[in-house]
């Protein structure tokens, strides 16, 4: 649709009562553009018609209540009510909310003083990046083309590095730009102090919220900066407030959702609110600030109960003190070297499993496999002393210390008996022996009063051999008879 139909358009509904041509409409929109083109001259020529927050009304006031509250000694007295209903707390809140349109503010203003000094010196603002570094350059300089001289060169080093003058200095001498005029410069200047005002409103209220939080929050402001503290409460609507969030939302306080609408998103930080640039979390090696964040962000709801329920507005932050030292003591000990590697012996071989286990099974269990104690006696031996063989035929096999006096008494050990019934016997054992001796003469030779004793003796040449006393004479006369002479017997 071409302009000339939008027209024709517009035409068509007007009432019959109005009457316009299309040299009228075309007219209006001359008239239109021109005011445009006016509002566009005094917006560029003009630093007040941009930024208009230095002349604010909430500015002035903010500050003028400052001035007042900071003449006044700290009150004392008792929390009457919530914390939020204290006209202090208000304005301090208040305060720290206006340092970040002053922030965004002075970035109008260097934008500003870029675009009208960049026809001066256009390099200028690839040499200093820094919004207010940028702007004391500029009024420093202004249209002075000349940077080697003695007098800018040293009110330029108390701004800027000495390498960053000097490179000023190289590319002033060679630069294209052109001097400005007298109306431009003061419009450069005008914004160059514009920026200035309005960083000296920030160090003010920064200055005051700063003392103040100390005293109104002192645990909270303790484990994190002043600053910090403010924009939390602030966000949270209140210390009342804070206090019944858990540490995950306070952790989340201040965090923006970025759409990036097609980039990356590797360089996208989420979960990253106020806690998080604060200057505990910052001074952490980059991989250990999410972990020290979610520390800090647990012990501040921690810190914002203790302050929010006190009843004196200055008790103390001893146990924000605490909580810092102990976060501090926990971010040393996770950021500490593991322990050197010792040297351990090398651990046995692997070899059968032996299940060892205690009890009355196990103890009956070994009882039925062990050694007796009359085995334990037999195989005992006697210092200096000949053992008696058992066997003829096996020298050396006796029974060791079994059934001797001292020996251990197990199953098997010899009887004690009285030496003085060793030879008695009783009256039944006596008669039962005679009626034997009388029915049985054979053995009178063994067991007869005239036999005398008898004993038996086992050898392994003649067998089972049964000596008696008249026996035994017998064979002493026939020795004694045969061998016990030096002479010879005939033997017929």
């Amino acid at each position: 649709m071409s302009l000339a139909d939008e027209l024709r358009a517009d035409l068509e509904d007007l009432d019959d009562g109005e009457e316009a041509t299309l040299d009228d409409l075309l007219e209006d929109d001359e008239d239109d553009m021109n005011l445009d083109l006016e509002e566009e001259d005094v917006t560029e020529t003009s630093i007040f018609a941009i930024a208009k927050l230095s002349t604010s009304e909430q500015l002035t006031r903010v500050l003028e209540s400052i001035d007042k509250f900071s003449a006044e000694p700290e009150s004392r007295a008792a929390v009457v009510g919530p914390v939020e209903e204290d006209p202090e707390y208000k304005l301090i809140v208040e305060a720290n909310n206006l340092t970040v349109e002053i922030d965004n503010e002075i970035g109008v203003v260097h934008k500003f003083l870029r675009d009208h000094y960049g026809k001066r010196f256009p390099e200028l603002e690839q040499l200093v990046l820094h919004p207010l570094d940028y702007i004391r350059t500029v009024k420093t300089m202004q249209n002075q083309t000349d940077c080697t001289a003695l007098g800018l060169r040293t009110q330029l080093e108390q701004i800027l590095p000495a390498s960053t003058v000097m490179v000023i200095s190289v590319t002033s001498s060679s630069t294209q730009g052109k001097v400005l005029t007298d109306a431009e410069l003061q419009r450069c200047l005008e914004a160059g102090d514009m920026g200035l005002e309005l960083n000296n409103a920030k160090a003010k209220i920064f200055d005051y919220v700063e003392s103040r939080m100390y005293f109104l929050a002192p645990n909270l402001t303790h484990i994190c900066n002043a600053a910090t503290a403010a924009k939390m409460l602030g966000a949270a609507g209140g210390l009342t407030k804070l206090s019944g969030m858990p540490s995950c939302n306070v952790l989340l306080l201040g965090s923006t959702k970025k759409a990036l609408s097609g980039f990356s998103a590797a360089a996208m930080m989420p979960h990253t609110g106020f806690v998080f640039y604060c200057e505990l979390v910052q001074l952490q090696p980059p991989e250990y600030r999410r972990k020290c964040a979610r520390l800090v962000a647990n012990k501040c709801a921690l810190a914002a109960r203790v302050d929010a329920h006190r009843n004196i507005k200055s008790a103390g932050a001893t146990e924000g003190i605490a909580i810092r030292e102990k976060i501090v003591k926990t971010m040393e000990k996770a950021m500490a070297p593991p322990p050197a590697k010792i040297t351990k012996a090398l651990p046995k071989p692997d070899g059968e499993f032996k299940k060892k286990r205690g009890g009355k099974r196990v103890r009956k269990m070994k009882e039925s496999v062990t050694m007796s104690e009359t085995r334990k006696a037999a195989n005992r031996m006697s210092f200096a002393e000949i053992g008696e063989d058992i066997y003829q035929d096996e020298m050396g096999f006796d029974l060791g210390q079994l059934g001797k006096d001292g020996s251990h008494r197990g199953h098997f050990r010899v009887q004690e008996t009285s030496k003085r019934k060793a030879g008695r016997i009783n009256k039944k054992m006596a008669k039962r022996l005679a009626q034997q001796n009388n029915r049985a003469g054979s053995l009178s030779s063994i067991r007869g009063p005239s036999a005398g004793t008898s004993s038996v003796a086992f050898t392994p040449v003649q067998g089972l051999e049964i000596n008696t006393s008249h026996m035994q004479k017998k064979v002493e006369e026939a020795n004694a008879k045969y061998f016990g002479t030096n002479t010879f017997h005939a033997v017929k």
